[in-house]
């Protein structure tokens, strides 16, 4: 088993994420930091952590993608650095996936660290996804009990995931080109193009600082997630849903106007943030530009991994739907 911990504040939210592994009942697994600070901050402080250390910021599926290829374990899980593991994490995640041969991704359950969030402290059990392609954590906000039953998800939460090595070797690993935000969106959704399901651990419980390194609601936030958003779509949906998302994308956006009036949702905390609302739809095309100008690259992936597939377009929207959102619902997050 190899654990990639990126990190870049290397701060002292990484030594209690570092000190819980160390804790595991699961011994059989390397840690391998991925240091995004360009300062070699970080030192192996247990036997089990080696550190590879990056010049620069490569993001977080980068990152991930560098601890993976440097080793061939069964099973790869990847961590964010604000996140501290319960001591049966692993075990838990371990005996799930060889219990089921035919998983390939098992999503934990994410629970808030924050204070103020323990009476509803589920941050995730795994993920949702809605008509136009955004993405939200299954059950955020919610009391964490109501998630106390293993059942299919659609993909895990990259901040807490573990993936079958037999999976990521046919599906591929992260987009190195998302740099920041929805990289398991996409890898979730390839892995279910190529046959794989995901199975959500309740019993493999992490606590997660949410939005930790770049804020809850920020401008860094807000791009990366429209523009990723924009690549996971072209790159993953089928026709007929790709063309219903350029519907639903202006019906989200109503919604979360109608959500800064009613003060709820990312876009309301952007503006009690101090940040204008006009930034939010220069944010929304500057994403629809970049995406553009991608759209060779995007259309070439989208070719390979429909020729790759394993099941139908029609098994794929049933997938979907199953695990859908509600635009609404999505803005009041």
């Amino acid at each position: 088993m190899t654990v990639a911990v990126p990190t870049l504040a290397a701060d002292g939210a990484l030594a209690e994420c570092l000190c819980a592994l160390e804790r595991q009942t699961f011994t059989d697994f390397e840690v391998v930091v991925v240091d995004n600070s360009g300062s070699r901050r970080v030192q192996a402080s247990y036997p089990r952590i080696r550190v590879i250390s990056n010049a620069t910021n490569v993001g977080f599926g980068a990152a991930v993608n560098q601890a993976f290829r440097s080793s061939q374990s069964k099973y790869a899980a990847a961590l964010n650095d604000d996140a501290v593991a319960a001591p049966t994490w692993l075990e838990a995640l371990v005996d799930c996936a060889e219990a089921n041969r035919k998983t390939g991704m098992f999503a934990s359950r994410v629970c808030f660290s924050d204070p103020r969030w323990k009476n509803a402290a589920l941050d995730s059990a795994g993920m949702l996804i809605a008509a136009d392609g955004s993405s939200k954590q299954r059950g955020h906000g919610q009391p964490a009990q109501a998630f106390d039953n293993s059942s299919e998800a659609l993909f895990p939460s990259g901040s807490a995931a573990m993936y079958r090595r037999e999976m990521l070797q046919q599906a591929g690993m992260f987009d190195e080109s998302f740099f920041l935000y929805c990289e398991d969106t996409d890898l979730g959704l390839r892995g279910r193009w190529a046959g794989w399901d995901c199975r959500y651990v309740p019993d493999a419980v992490v606590e997660h600082r949410y939005s930790h390194s770049s804020g809850v609601a920020s401008v860094l936030k807000a791009y990366y997630v429209e523009r990723n958003r924009l690549y996971t779509v072209i790159k993953n949906f089928p026709l007929g849903a790709l063309i219903r998302a350029m519907f639903a994308e202006p019906a989200r956006y109503f919604w979360h106007v109608a959500s800064i009036f009613e003060g709820r949702g990312k876009a309301a905390e952007f503006r009690r943030n101090g940040k204008s609302a006009l930034w939010l739809p220069w944010l929304v095309l500057r994403a629809h530009a970049a995406a553009l100008l991608q759209l060779p690259r995007l259309l070439k992936q989208r070719r390979q991994i429909m020729s790759a597939r394993h099941i139908s377009s029609r098994e794929f929207q049933r997938i979907l739907a199953r695990h859908s959102i509600s635009l609404r619902r999505v803005a009041a997050l």
